[in-house]
């Protein structure tokens, strides 16, 4: 399947299928399905408890941006901290498809016009969208999942205008030699597999801070009733 979008930021024939295939290999449809329902449907009671940090990340994009690329946009959570204040149009990136409905059903709450929102199924290390054309791009809970950290940050660095924002909240490995580590490291192949590629022993800090940004600014977060997907970090990186 390729992409061919009339949006001229979009860019045409990517070779859609291959790169899934590569990064992201397909699960069985009833596993998409599932998934996709679980993230739309149980996840309200973490949202609640991380909604103070996404207000404080996201409130530097509100009235501020114009084009806004999520990676693995989900269900749509983060829509309604940013996307219901003026013309934003947004480009929702991720490998399952059968999210498209229910981040469709986010942009409608979140005051986002049909026509300033597109759902892409693509991965994050290949973004189908132009050089230095996004204003900001938005990233929770994703890099975990994805099968090349680096290679999603020069993705997300490429795509960026001079200036432009990641925003970010990230589970990470817990501190070496500590209870938790090792319950991550027993964990982690099971985790792997019922929450389609999440890692629970990434140090995704070291690679955000390393990716090259011209500026980098991470908070800690501890939430208690996370265990095992401890601590979190989240911030703001500027290309």
């Amino acid at each position: 399947m390729s992409i061919n979008q009339t949006d001229p930021l979009l860019i045409a024939d990517v070779d859609a299928q291959a790169i899934l295939k590569r990064f992201h290999p397909p699960k069985p449809d009833w596993f998409e399905k599932f998934f996709a329902l679980f993230l739309a449907k149980c996840c309200g009671y973490y949202e609640g408890k991380v909604a103070g940090y996404k207000a404080e990340i996201f409130s530097r994009l509100k009235g501020r941006v114009n084009k806004v690329l999520e990676l693995g946009i989900g269900s749509g959570p983060n829509l309604k901290y940013y996307a219901g204040d003026g013309d934003v149009h947004v480009y929702g990136i991720d490998p399952n498809e059968k999210m498209e409905k229910y981040a469709q059903e986010a942009a409608v709450a979140a005051g986002l016009p049909p026509t300033n929102f597109n759902f892409i199924q693509m991965v994050g290390e290949a973004l189908p969208v132009s050089d230095a054309s996004m204003d900001a791009v938005v990233g929770t809970l994703v890099l975990c999942s994805v099968q090349d950290v680096g290679l999603a940050l020069q993705e997300v660095k490429r795509v960026l205008k001079p200036g432009g924002l990641f925003i970010f909240i990230e589970h990470v490995a817990a501190q070496d030699q500590t209870t938790l580590k090792f319950f991550q490291g027993i964990l982690n192949p099971l985790q792997k597999i019922i929450s389609d590629g999440c890692h629970l022993t990434r140090h995704t800090e070291k690679h955000i801070s390393e990716a090259g940004f011209s500026d980098v600014d991470i908070k800690r977060a501890y939430l208690s009733f996370c265990f095992p997907v401890n601590p979190h970090i989240y911030g703001i990186a500027r290309k």
